[in-house]
């Protein structure tokens, strides 16, 4: 009797052992990491370049570009703070559509499809990396490979970004501008 209730009590720690893990590794990871901050911006640098892989190609480039903006920005989860490099008339994009219209022109005039240029590759070097519980900021450099002459140009960034209910990192703050050129 006594050999019965140890193996029913070994095989209920068990069972319980095992659904706890069950249930962890099946759980959505809703945490930010670095990682995920890098792999975040690896996937907006892959999207500018097929955007301008599509464009080129005669592709449908402008549902390359929405998806990209639906999928990466947090225009669906609240306020998106988005301030363009080439941006001076209408500096900010507030909603989707303006944001689209930067990336592939669109409905505001100064818009030349910063996307279209096209770009070859576009590498991120982060300066700092502050992580909160549920959002992050991410500053620094990043460099856009001009896809004909393979030039590259440097700009500023400043990203903050907050995870979703899949624990997806999306764009809440995008800062983007050219260094900063003294006249003499």
């Amino acid at each position: 009797m006594k050999k019965n209730i140890k193996l029913l009590v070994l095989v209920m720690v068990s069972l319980t052992l095992l659904s706890a893990t069950y249930a962890a590794n099946t759980a959505k990871d809703n945490r930010i990491t670095k990682e995920k901050i890098i792999n975040a911006q690896k996937k907006w640098a892959d999207a500018i370049v097929s955007i301008g892989k599509a464009y080129t190609n005669k592709k449908d480039y402008k549902a390359v570009a929405a998806k990209t903006v639906d999928t990466l920005y947090g225009y669906d989860e609240g306020t998106v703070l988005f301030k363009p490099t080439k941006a001076s008339k209408k500096q900010f994009r507030l909603t989707e559509k303006d944001a689209l219209s930067y990336f592939v022109t669109g409905i505001i005039n100064e818009d030349k499809g910063f996307a279209l240029q096209p770009w070859s590759k576009v590498r991120f070097e982060n300066a700092g990396i502050i992580i909160n519980n549920d959002s992050a900021i991410a500053m620094g450099n990043y460099y856009f490979t001009d896809a004909k002459t393979g030039k590259e140009t440097k700009v500023e960034f400043t990203f903050g970004y907050l995870i979703d209910k899949n624990g997806d990192l999306l764009i809440n703050v995008h800062h983007s501008s050219l260094p900063y050129n003294p006249v003499h």
